[in-house]
């Protein structure tokens, strides 16, 4: 079982190095700052290397500072890490966008929640870092668009002397970025290793950052041509901001040991400029509602299951897990209702305009 744990945590540390820290340098790439092969390999490094020099404080408190580490079994920590990865393939093939430490906060949650011993404090504390740090991105990006934009600034960053600088800032800021996601995402899924006691905290940051990095480096590819190909219509100096908003806001986060959400960060950051750019229009409903969604249903989801897996296999409580259908029925009920309520509404003003 400890064997099983362990390659499902670094199975999990290569998803994310594939998915997350490979975006990090999709700037750098997309602009033809640096070629693929390149960006992937310079992603791995400042992956491994943010893991390795600063990805503590995150483990611990995924290990130990939102639940008691006492209830880390190696059965539990092995559940943990399967409801977090399960989490993220169902939104895979549903096509919901999840945060990976979202999903990791939740798991541990669900454990807690069994056995009635969850640091609330420290999981209000987390909640309100995933609420202000897009806030505080849109922000940020709000304010250096407008910069960017005014008649002092602009020449500069337009004149063609700027470009060579601006290459190399906007490189800088890739690995600045990726380095953040190595301090912050490893712990998603070596937290419960080190929470159990199956690794210690050095080893869990050397081997999780190593097969991050190896995700990054072999699997990293796809999401980094997608990512290039998307921010190209970006300027360099946009991206570098963009970048260097979400790596700051990520390290500071890292250091105070809080797991925050790093695709949306960046994605509020890219709002803010929309914003800055073209003012409200920006501001689609459809947008708000995916990063809402995104940032409730992450660690419900995996919440969810890790609790009900727990219950089932370690305890074999079967009681609650009929609560936890009923209500997953009812939600799925209402839902359905309501799709069939708009149809009915979209039908009935279609027939009153003809």
């Amino acid at each position: 079982m400890v064997v099983t744990a362990i390659i499902i945590g670094l199975f999990f540390a290569i998803n994310i190095g594939a998915s997350g820290a490979a975006a990090s340098m999709g700037i750098a790439y997309g602009s033809g700052v640096v070629k693929k092969r390149i960006a992937l390999a310079l992603c791995a490094i400042a992956v491994f290397f943010g893991a390795w020099l600063g990805g503590s404080e995150v483990v611990k408190t995924i290990g130990s500072g939102i639940v008691p580490n006492e209830i880390f079994s190696v059965s539990i920590a092995l559940i943990v890490l399967v409801s977090a990865a399960l989490s993220l393939f169902l939104a895979n093939v549903i096509g919901i966008p999840l945060s990976t430490s979202e999903v990791a906060v939740g798991a541990v949650v669900g454990a807690g929640i069994v056995y009635q011993s969850v640091f609330v404090g420290k999981l209000v504390w987390i909640m309100i870092f995933w609420l202000l740090t897009p806030i505080v991105a849109f922000t940020i990006a709000v304010i250096a668009a407008t910069l960017l934009k005014s008649k002092k600034i602009k020449p500069i960053v337009e004149a063609p002397k700027a470009a060579p600088f601006l290459t190399v800032l906007v490189l800088f800021m890739g690995l600045f970025e990726a380095f953040s996601a190595g301090m912050n995402n490893v712990a998603n899924a070596v937290g419960p290793l080190v929470g159990a006691s199956i690794m210690s905290t050095e080893n869990g940051i050397f081997w999780g950052g190593l097969f991050v990095a190896l995700g990054a480096l072999v699997l990293g590819g796809r999401v980094l041509e997608t990512n290039g190909k998307k921010i190209t219509t970006l300027r360099l100096e946009e991206g570098c901001v963009i970048s260097g908003t979400g790596a700051s806001i990520v390290t500071v986060a890292s250091l105070f040991g809080i797991p925050v959400p790093l695709t949306q960060i960046t994605t509020s950051s890219i709002i803010g400029m929309g914003f800055a750019k073209q003012g409200t229009s920006v501001l689609r409903k459809d947008i708000v509602i995916q990063l809402l969604t995104v940032w409730i249903v992450s660690p419900v989801i995996s919440m969810v299951m890790s609790y009900t897996l727990i219950q089932l296999v370690i305890e074999q409580n079967v009681y609650p897990i009929i609560v936890v259908v009923g209500v997953i029925i009812s939600v799925l009920g209402v839902l359905f209702l309501l799709k069939k309520q708009t149809q009915a509404v979209s039908i009935s003003s279609e027939a009153l305009k003809e």
